[in-house]
């Protein structure tokens, strides 16, 4: 076919008849030889020719499929239409980026793996943006690896867009995590109210709530084989849905059945350190399929309490964990030639400083056998360094995030004949509380290791106190994960502490405490507490009133709302009679300070642990503040009653607002003289924060009353009146026909249904 350019009407404007003017359209090159080609229009359906001396471009860079632009002319040999004057349309470049989504609907596919006869398979997966899902249809061909997803799956994928239909679809989709199904594991420990669970898919413990165990909780134990279904819960993975199964179904490890040899390089240690966290530190060298391994052991695996040494030769079996195929020593047992090399005698424990085996071993009384010997000469000296005890934070929220701090000896110089010594001592050699600062000068005894001769001081007891600091009472006020507050003896303000700083064992550390710490200074010049000291209980200095009055609590605590900035509470009085919880003790005289505002600190409540929230009636009394001669409210009571909602297995809600909820928690422990509570009993209880989480829970939960109890329902009148119609010899009347005797799981006759009490207005 040849195409002459100058056969164009009107310029390549306009058709045969010159009355229309060139239109630009767009469309997609379908076709393309040597001199001419076609092209699918995209907004009608037409396909046009197109010679190539029309295209405005270079010709090598124009392929099948480019998006052109054009004008509609007509051959003035056939009076057709022709595209002239193309133009190569540069696509528009979207940034692409990787969306993460999740397979709604997957491919549908026949018993034999193919794909559906007769048209093209497609499935769906979605994806969230701005709080919207939006929804993207796939084919096999935009699967990568050529796997099967299912529906469930999360995937990755790229959006698409056809060029001819305007519709967007999902390519490129690649698997990033499948479906979870139903894992397997073993109980490792159970707690009070939660547990864990040793996975046997990977090398991993899970959580689990007692709520989610379907069966008898009482049955469960450590070490039972469990199933389970993994679900996210804020950012973490817990089992739910956790059910028996038969003990020896779950296998973590595959044991040989060939037996090696091999040699010790690494023994256990007896006594492990505080760094250690491998739990098989010991070494076995054995020549395996011609090649030399190390493998390694813990102390589960010697096959007898024999103690192993460094050189010793050993027979043993090889475990290959499943999950992820570490390879491990067991059954470990001495090969009877061991001796033969290593000519030593063996021990069954370190009993004395010589390597003896024990024998025909006797009980003595304790404290017959000393290690020790202690001077009964007093020494008089001076401390030049101060011993801090060790720290373990264990009210952290994760043991990863515990942090411990060691023990640090102090140092104390003295005189013995007119020599300068100096001897270390420790914080638990202390006699009394109060531990010694730089400078203060000390009484001691000086104690000796019979083994290593190391001396050290002992019943240390403070002569002398430097005087450089003031040291100050409070009380605890908060406690957190790593520090807390300290409430001033004023009772009007808090100072902050850093656990490192506590000289003593934070597990001995409650609420109300008293204290004694030393201000200082830190960064941004903030004051803090620090040689905080654990004192024992006395008197607050206060006189209090007999009088009990009524009040409402105008502002809580500071560590109830963390955004006010004044530290104590304040209580409203009310005069008797607004409130419906006055009591006959309340004394007439106090009627005039209504209105009147009293604050109070942690000792001012009675449970120090009772989480006071805005709004709430209180009964109080008064008292006065001996340094400042400021009178405070003091013995503050919550007076709080409400409903129970709903009762579940082990745990309940009270109709109670706290903050944002509208519901209060409570566990069943804490419900008192072991009651069984049922919807709509009315209850007394305390309210405690959890400094962790945050959030409010009941305590010390008291019935007060018991709530309505169900009455059945009468049947109506008119099913009355009916059966009272109803004769055994009236052959029209409905008759109930048995077709089949009902038999229970068991093929015994009738039904064996566990009843389960169904609490009014609880939903299961």
């Amino acid at each position: 076919m040849s195409f002459d350019p100058g056969m164009l009407h009107n310029g390549h404007t306009a058709f045969a008849n010159g009355t229309a003017v060139g239109i630009r359209e767009t469309g997609v090159v379908e076709k393309l030889l040597t001199s001419y080609g076609f092209i699918q229009c995209s907004e009608r359906q037409a396909r046009l020719f197109f010679h190539c001396s029309q295209y405005n471009g270079n010709l090598q860079e124009l392929k099948i499929g480019d998006d052109v632009e054009f004008e509609v002319s007509s051959d003035r040999r056939t009076g057709k239409p022709i595209a002239v004057k193309l133009l190569k349309i540069k696509p528009e470049v979207l940034p692409e980026e990787r969306i993460s989504g999740q397979v709604v609907s997957a491919i549908p596919t026949h018993l034999d793996g193919k794909s559906a006869p007769g048209q093209v398979p497609t499935g769906s997966v979605c994806y969230e943006r701005n709080g919207e899902v939006f929804y993207l249809t796939y084919t096999p061909d935009d699967i990568e690896g050529n796997m099967h997803l299912d529906t469930g799956d999360k995937v990755s994928f790229y959006m698409e867009t056809n060029k001819h239909t305007g519709a967007v679809s999902a390519h490129n989709i690649v698997l990033v995590k499948k479906k979870q199904m139903r894992c397997q594991g073993v109980v490792c420990a159970t707690k009070e109210a939660f547990g864990f669970i040793e996975r046997a898919d990977v090398v991993k413990e899970i959580f689990f709530h007692y709520s989610e165990f379907k069966g008898d909780l009482e049955a469960l134990q450590a070490g039972d084989d469990v199933e389970f279904t993994i679900k996210e819960r804020n950012g973490k993975e817990v089992a739910t849905d956790v059910r028996l199964l038969t003990q020896g179904t779950v296998i973590f490890e595959d044991i040989s059945i060939e037996q090696f040899e091999g040699t010790v390089i690494k023994v256990i240690p007896k006594v492990p350190t505080k760094n250690q966290n491998d739990p098989l530190p010991g070494r076995i060298c054995a020549r395996i399929s011609y090649t030399d391994k190390e493998l390694l052991f813990g102390e589960k695996d010697t096959k007898s309490k024999v103690t192993l040494l460094e050189g010793d030769h050993v027979q043993f079996n090889i475990s290959t964990d499943r999950r992820d195929k570490l390879e491990r020593a067991t059954n470990i047992d001495i090969l009877p030639d061991t001796f033969h090399f290593t000519k030593e005698s063996r021990e069954m424990d370190m009993l004395s400083a010589q390597r003896n085996h024990a024998v025909r071993i006797k009980k003595l009384p304790k404290g017959t056998v000393s290690f020790h010997t202690q001077s009964e000469q007093r020494f008089v000296g001076v401390v030049e360094k101060e011993a801090t005890a060790a720290i373990t934070n264990n009210k952290s929220a994760s043991p990863s995030k515990a942090k411990e701090k060691e023990a640090e000896e102090g140092v104390i110089s003295y005189e013995d004949c007119g020599v300068k010594l100096t001897v270390s001592y420790h914080v638990k050699d202390l006699e009394g509380a109060a531990q010694p600062q730089a400078g203060d000068k000390v009484e001691f005894s000086i104690n000796e290791v019979k083994r290593t001769g190391q001396q050290s001081a002992v019943t240390i007891k403070i002569l002398n106190r430097t005087v450089n600091t003031k040291r100050l009472l409070g009380y605890i006020a908060t406690l957190k994960d790593n520090f807390g507050f300290i409430e001033t003896a004023n009772h009007d303000q808090e100072i902050f502490f850093h656990y490192s700083e506590l000289c003593g064992d934070m597990e001995n550390l409650e609420l109300g405490d008293t204290v004694e710490y030393t201000l200082s200074k830190g960064k941004g010049n903030k004051v803090s507490a620090e040689k905080v000291m654990k004192m024992a209980a006395g008197s607050v200095g206060q006189d209090v009133g007999e009088a009990v009055m009524l009040g409402k609590v105008v502002r809580p605590l500071r560590s109830v709302d963390p955004s006010q900035t004044e530290y104590q509470g304040l209580i409203e009085h009310s005069e008797e009679g607004e409130s419906p919880l006055a009591v006959e003790s309340y004394v007439h005289q106090f009627n005039g300070m209504k209105g009147q505002n009293y604050s109070f600190g942690i000792m001012g409540m009675t449970n120090k642990a009772d989480c006071l929230q805005k709004g709430e009636l209180v009964k109080f009394q008064l008292c006065t503040v001996a340094q400042t001669g400021q009178k405070m409210a003091c013995n503050v009571v919550p007076q709080r009653k409400a409903l129970v909602e709903c009762v579940k297995d082990q745990f309940g809600f009270i109709t109670y607002e706290v903050g944002e909820s509208k519901k209060l928690f409570f566990h069943v422990k804490e419900v008192q003289d072991g009651l069984e509570l049922q919807t709509g009993d009315e209850v007394e209880f305390s309210v405690i924060l959890n400094q962790r989480t945050g959030k409010c829970s009941a305590c010390n939960v008291r019935r007060v009353s018991e709530g309505p109890k169900p009455v059945a329902t009468p049947r109506p009148d008119r099913l009355v009146n009916r059966l009272k119609s109803i004769t055994l010899d009236d052959s029209s009347a409905p008759r109930l026909v048995i077709v089949r005797q009902p038999r229970g799981p068991d093929n015994s006759k009738g039904f064996n249904v566990e009843r389960k009490t169904r609490q009014p207005g609880v939903i299961d």
